[in-house]
Parts: structure tokens; C-alpha cells; sequence
């Protein structure tokens, strides 16, 4: 797979991609991620990319040229672009499990007081990672980025991938390592039984519980209701 970022601030994806998870599976070809700064297909003299609103209001917004440019020259085929946007679609594990199938993904992170809402015509999908608002896209894309790196085949190991919360609408259930006690807090005697099947059953139980608890709008819809 391959992922371009365009973004006006490149320095801010410095050290994010060259650890843990996202570095070995760049060394394993697995994912190549390029950073690209739209400002360098600007034909402005300042290689300005943004200027003021139509009709009055506070900030800047991005201009069309540059970005229909660069996405252009990094588009083929098999590229889906991307646009990191407040009003977008809420990202969720689904989302991401489908865009770990695609061959390129274009991210275009905004910033200031937004796009020029032209840009959206270049645009294949809009997603947003929560409602608040952050200085701009850079951050959401690299949650894009690490929640689909993780997905390719070879990134982690399946077991861990088929075990993980939000595969099946439920949160993760407890887990716990050595020692058995720890300032009086014990391990579930059923994590000790090595009865496999009742620890299947009560891991099921804790994720049904839990989600119920914490997250009962998952729930919606869901077997487990």
C-alpha cells in the first residue's frame, strides 16, 4: 500500500512514522508514506495557498489551484483521496479495515479556517476522527494512517488483530500478566483454570458487560443488546 499526505506543515510527521509498528512494516515493504507540502505547487511569487473568504468572515481558507494541482500529479487509478474534515464521515475500525484494501490513499489535511469548498469536487471521501476540532488534519492522519498500517497482512500477528475491541461491536475484555496479586488486586481464578472454553465464554461475557457500561451505543443494533 501506499499513502501520500499532503499538508503544509510537514515537519509535524517528523519521528511518527520510523517507530514500533508503522516502522517494521515499512521495512517489510508492507506500506510505503510519502509527505507532501502542497505550498511547492503554488505559482503564487509567496507560494501562497490560501487567501480571504468570499463574503466576509475571520481566518483564511485554502485555495483551490495548489491542491487540485498536487493531487493531480500524485493521482492514478487506483488512488482514493481523502479529505481529513470536521464535517466528514465519523472514522470507526470498519472504515479502516476497508481503506487497508486500497492500493493508495491520498490524505489532504486542512488547516486555518478550511478549504475552499471546490476542493471537494477532487475529493473521493471526507472523513472526520471525532467531534472537536484540532489546529488541522495532520494529527487525523496519522490515526488513518497507524489504525490502517496495523490491518496489513504481515504488519502484526492475526490472533492479535481477530481479538482486538470494536471486530465485532464490543470492547476488549480485561486482561491481566504476573503476578497473580498485586496490592491485594487477584487475577479472575478463571484466567487459571486452563478450562480454554470458560475462558472463551467469560472473556465474551466481560466484553458484553463492559461495552454496556462504557460504550452502550455500540450496542445498537448489535446481537448483544
Amino acid at each position: 500500500m501506499k499513502i501520500d499526505i499532503l499538508t503544509l506543515f510537514p515537519n509535524i510527521f517528523d519521528g511518527v512514522f520510523t517507530e514500533s509498528i508503522i516502522k517494521r512494516a515499512k521495512e517489510k515493504g508492507l506500506i510505503e508514506i510519502n509527505i507532501y507540502n502542497f505550498r511547492d505547487w503554488s505559482e503564487d511569487i509567496h507560494k501562497s495557498v490560501d487567501d480571504t473568504p468570499y463574503g466576509g468572515g475571520a481566518g483564511m481558507v485554502l485555495s483551490c489551484d495548489p491542491i487540485f494541482k498536487c493531487i493531480e500529479s500524485l493521482k492514478n487509478e487506483n488512488s482514493l483521496v481523502i479529505m481529513l474534515t470536521p464535517d466528514g464521515s465519523l472514522y470507526n475500525q470498519k472504515m479502516a479495515i476497508d481503506l487497508s484494501k486500497e492500493k493508495h490513499l491520498i490524505l489532504l489535511c486542512g488547516h486555518y479556517e478550511g478549504f475552499d469548498e471546490r476542493i471537494k469536487s477532487i475529493c473521493d471521501m471526507f472523513i472526520s476522527v471525532g467531534d472537536y476540532i484540532l489546529t488541522g488534519g495532520e494529527i487525523p492522519s496519522m490515526i488513518l494512517v497507524d489504525s490502517i498500517t496495523r490491518l496489513l497482512d504481515g504488519a502484526i500477528s492475526k490472533e492479535s488483530l481477530d481479538d482486538e475491541s470494536f471486530n465485532n461491536q464490543l470492547l476488549d475484555y480485561p486482561t491481566y500478566t504476573k503476578p497473580r496479586n498485586y496490592r491485594g488486586m487477584e487475577v479472575p481464578d478463571i484466567l487459571l483454570s486452563g478450562d480454554h472454553q470458560k475462558i472463551k465464554d467469560w472473556r465474551k461475557s466481560e466484553q458484553i458487560k463492559k461495552t454496556k457500561q462504557i460504550r452502550p451505543d455500540l450496542l445498537k443494533g448489535n446481537i448483544y443488546e
